[in-house]
């Protein structure tokens, strides 16, 4: 059994009750190990940025205790702040100044010396692919390029345990590769990542491990490779070469429905040989030119783990 000590983050018997009398957490319970990169997922108001607001100590809890790196939370605030990056869904920077003047400004708050804060800027603003623009106002960034910067901020104080809260909304999918590649790079170099994402495409490609919650409570949590395993149903998209027949044939099993007039959507057990799909398709004089999956597994996961959430609901006021 780990040690809680050993730990990046140890949360036990978490609650949250608003005066409002909303109650936003109901005992969760979650570890994530020291150099993970861990997906923190759920519908809105299921308790994300409550939990998030906990442990950056931006929100007061109602019961339970906070470890990070083994400091208690509760009895060592300020030491365990330090030990912590936080990177929050909304632009909170002076988009008057530089990205060079916001990084070192932000690590004087820390009390680092300013040769070391304008050491540090330059590596974060290279890693951030910012270098270029460092001394322009900030306000003429990108969406992306301002998201990056809120990371390279975060960033300056080596934090032990940076999270991500929606890093990456409303930014295109180029960018969002793209800071795909710059959040691996500092996973790799040590720092362990919580992030929270909609984007669930996100969390499998970048997360190792992960928990799900709805309503407050941790409905699933555990490796990212073994918990998508378990699901027994995919689903792929064929390219046909001629138009979709009106009728389509009949597999035992699975399920044929056309996407559009030149696509086959397929849904099958993962148990069934998809040599006898394309056995079927051939007979019926259906050729197949190429095919992609049809959806993210991850996804799949989650709408089962939590069906009667809804994306858009908002989270209780804080």
């Amino acid at each position: 059994m780990i040690d809680r000590n050993d730990l990046a983050l140890s949360v036990r018997g978490l609650r949250k009750t608003y005066d409002n009398n909303v109650t936003a957490l109901k005992g969760v319970d979650f570890d994530v190990t020291e150099g993970d990169f861990f997906a923190l997922l759920g519908p809105n108001g299921a308790g994300k940025s409550t939990m998030i607001g906990i442990i950056s100590s931006l929100v007061n809890l109602t019961d339970g205790d906070v470890k990070i790196f083994g400091i208690d939370l509760a009895t060592e605030r300020s030491l365990a702040m330090r030990q912590i990056g936080l990177v929050p869904q909304e632009i909170n920077m002076n988009l008057f100044e530089s990205p060079r003047t916001i990084l070192v400004n932000y690590a004087g708050f820390y009390g680092i010396p300013r040769d070391e804060a304008n050491r540090r800027a330059e590596e974060e603003l290279k890693r951030a692919h910012l270098f270029e623009k460092a001394d322009l106002m900030s306000r003429t960034l990108s969406g992306g390029m301002k998201r990056r910067l809120m990371i390279a901020r975060a960033m300056m104080t080596q934090p032990r345990l940076l999270i991500l809260d929606e890093p990456t909304a409303g930014v295109d999918i180029e960018i969002r590769r793209d800071m795909w590649k710059n959040l691996r790079e500092i996973n790799r170099a040590g720092t362990t990542i919580i992030l929270t994402t909609h984007y669930l495409e996100e969390a499998e490609s970048l997360c190792r491990n992960l928990a799900i919650i709805n309503r407050g409570e941790i409905v699933l949590q555990g490796p990212m490779k073994s918990l998508l395993a378990k699901l027994d149903v995919e689903g792929f998209l064929f390219d046909i070469e001629s138009d979709v027949p009106e009728t389509l044939p009949v597999i035992e099993g699975a399920v044929l429905t056309r996407e559009d007039e030149h696509t086959i959507a397929l849904e099958m057990p993962r148990t069934m040989d998809l040599n006898e799909v394309f056995n079927v398709l051939s007979s019926n004089g259906i050729k197949v030119r190429s095919m992609r999956t049809q959806s993210n597994r991850l996804e799949e996961l989650f709408v089962k783990l939590t069906a009667g959430g809804s994306m858009n609901q908002p989270e209780a006021s804080e």
